[in-house]
Order: structure tokens, then sequence, then C-alpha cells
């Protein structure tokens, strides 16, 4: 029987794909074994055995940016992290360490490259971590999201999503756009304009929003306003413009995404990994703003879709009321330059990414001598976990 072991976590960015990646493997190849690898910090202690995935935890072992006491710390606590993880592998008899990204990944990768296992590494970001930049000098495959992403033998496949994202991309979201709306609230009959900066909120585009609400109600704009849990507050209420009947929908989360981006024609928010791949693979264009922090890949997660013309990008410190009033106005109210929009993002992001990898796991496998049947996937086979993040 094959045995996968796939590791990652700490945010959605990679609990995700590796969620989708092991609903396409059970697809692939009933009765297999797939368990995860993750630390107890992570996002993974609740979404992964959610998704029926067993979870085995080694201790965190974060990479100071910076010189400081914690960075000659790092050398013990990540011996005894890959001494866990080879346990564990050993334990679970893994045939191959498929790899996601985040602290958990890095003591994952040495363990697995000791005992001799094939590695394969899934980096999501146009801007590599550096886990996944060290295990790719080893690594059996190295597969990307964005095209382009600088690592050795880097295979861009695109990223691995939920099943029913891939189901909404095959449909085409105006075939169950009046449906999404209907369980969102909404009226199919205003341009509608989602907006979320992911799973905690972003302030910036929350603030953006609240002073361009009236404009666009105004010119009969719907906005269904996800603000984050943390963010929504009593008084973030209903709003109906009277004379254009154009409603303002305040919400803290979505448990179905893909119905948030069914029913909208434009969103709003940061480029994330995730939130730029879905949108251009659902066919849904998209005004980003990334997150001004970090070493800059959510501005590089976007480039690809800029120059094919699918995404516009605003830097935080530009997103000002006016200024959202005016890319709104410009493009929801154009059915046309929409659609080319939504065209130019579908061609460039493939949705069978999980399928690919699945495959790829699998015949890395093969290429070991462990027998494998290697059924086709499709998404409609597997109803795959629900979203981890509830929003974008």
């Amino acid at each position: 029987m094959v045995s996968v072991v796939v590791a990652g976590g700490g945010t959605a960015g990679h609990t995700s794909p590796l969620i989708a990646t092991v609903a396409a493997l059970r697809v692939a190849e009933p009765g297999i074994q797939v368990s995860a690898i993750g630390t107890p910090k992570g996002l993974e202690t609740t979404v992964v055995p959610a998704a029926g995935i067993d979870l085995d935890l080694v201790d965190p072992v974060p990479l100071p940016r910076k010189p400081s006491a914690d960075l000659l710390r790092v050398p013990l606590r990540l011996r005894a992290a890959v001494a866990q993880a080879r346990a564990i592998l050993l334990a679970r008899n893994a045939d191959v360490l498929v790899g996601f990204g985040g602290y958990v990944s890095m003591p994952a990768y040495v363990a697995a490259r000791r005992l001799g296992l094939p590695v394969i590494i899934h980096e999501q970001n146009a801007v590599p971590g550096l886990a996944n930049k060290v295990a790719a000098r080893f690594a059996r495959r190295t597969l990307v999201s964005f095209p382009g992403t600088p690592l050795p033998g880097a295979e861009f496949i695109g990223m691995p999503l939920r099943p029913a994202l891939v189901d909404l991309a095959e449909r085409g979201r105006a075939a169950v756009r009046s449906e999404a709306a209907s369980r969102l609230g909404l009226d199919p009959g205003h341009p509608t304009l989602l907006v979320s900066g992911g799973s905690q909120g972003a302030r910036s585009i929350n603030t953006a929003v609240t002073g361009a609400r009236d404009a666009l109600l105004a010119q009969g704009v719907q906005i269904l306003h996800v603000l984050g849990p943390r963010n929504i507050q009593a008084s973030d209420v209903e709003i109906t413009d009277s004379a254009s009947g154009a409603r303002y929908v305040p919400v803290g989360f979505v448990d179905r995404m893909e119905d948030a981006y069914a029913a909208a024609d434009l969103m709003l928010g940061r480029s994330g990994a995730g939130t730029v791949v879905e949108t251009a693979v659902v066919g849904l264009p998209a005004i980003l703003v990334p997150l001004p922090h970090g070493n800059g890949e959510q501005a590089r997660n976007a480039d690809p879709l800029v120059r094919a013309g699918s995404v516009v990008v605003i830097p935080d410190a530009e997103l000002t009321a006016e200024r959202l009033v005016a890319e709104v106005g410009s493009s929801i109210h154009d059915p046309a330059r929409l659609a080319s929009r939504a065209r130019a993002g579908q061609h460039l992001m493939p949705a069978t990414a999980a399928r690919t990898l699945a495959a790829i796991v699998l015949d890395t496998v093969a290429e070991s001598g462990v027998a494998v049947s290697h059924t086709p996937v499709h998404p409609s086979d597997d109803p795959g976990p629900k979203d981890d993040h509830g929003t974008a």
C-alpha cells in the first residue's frame, strides 16, 4: 500500500494546497495512506484533522530573518525537529515526502533526505520561502504555482485547489451566479463587487471600502464585504441605496468562497497566492492591493496576471476611497472588458494542479518500485474539504 507523507502549515497558504492535494491523491489511488506533519502552532492543527487527515507534530523551528539570540538556538532546535520528523516518516512507512513550505517543512525535508526518501516540493508564492529554496537543491521534483518562480528545476503546474473551485472553473461562474447570489442574500441583477482582505481582513482595504461605499451604491454597485471575523462590528449593518436599490452586505467570513466568486463581477483583495490563483482560475477579474510588508511576494504573485491584463494592482499606500471608486467604476459597468480580463486569467492559470501533483507523486512512488493503481482524478469524484480559511 502506498504511503505518502505531506508536510506544510502555519497559514492557509500552505494548508489549502496540501489538503487539496490529499483529496486528489485519495481519488487517484483508493486506499492510499496519507498523513501530514505539522507543528502545534499552525493552522494545520485544526484544518488538517477536519479534512480527515492524520496529523503528526514536530517542534516548530522558526528561522529569524535578522541576527539574534534566537538564531544561535536554531541548530539545536532543528536537530531535535529532524529527529522527530525522521521517527514519523519511519513510523508511517513513508514512500515519499511532499512538502508545501512553512516552518515544519525544513526538518521534514532534512529527515527525508537522510532516509533516502524521494522529496517533492510545491512552492505557492512567486518568491519562494527558505525551506523550499534549500530543498530544491535535492528534491526529485520542484513544482510551482507561478511561472518564473526562481527555484532550480522549477516546473510550473499551478496551485492545487479544492474540488469545489475546480468545478466552478469548469462549469463557469455564469451558470451558477443566480443560485450563488441567492445563498449569500445578494441580488444577481446588480453588478457585484466582492471585497476580502483574507482570513483576518485588511484594515486599509476595509477603510477604503467604507469611504467609497455610498458612491459605489449610488452607481448601482452591490458590495459583498468580507471584513474578517475579528473586524466586523455591531455597527457593520446592511445598507440599501434608496435610488439604485444596490445593497452593501458586510459579513465576517464566507464558508463557501466559491459562491462569493460566482456571485461577483469584480473582486478587491490582497494578492496572496491563494487569492491570485483562485480568482484567475474561476475567471473573476480583480483589483489587488499587495500587503506592504514581508519580502514582497504578494506584489510578485500578481505580476503574471498584470502582464496578462487580468488584474489591476494598487499599492497599499495609494488605496483611497476616491481611487477605489474610479477603478471599480471604470471596470464593473463594462461587461466586455470584464470578460476579456476573465479570459486572460483563466488562460494563464491551470485549474487542474491538484490532479497534476497527485499524478506526479504516484509516478514518483511507482519509480521507486511501489505498485500504484493511478486512477484518473476528476474534481466531481470527491467533494473535498471545506475551505479552511473562509475568505480568500
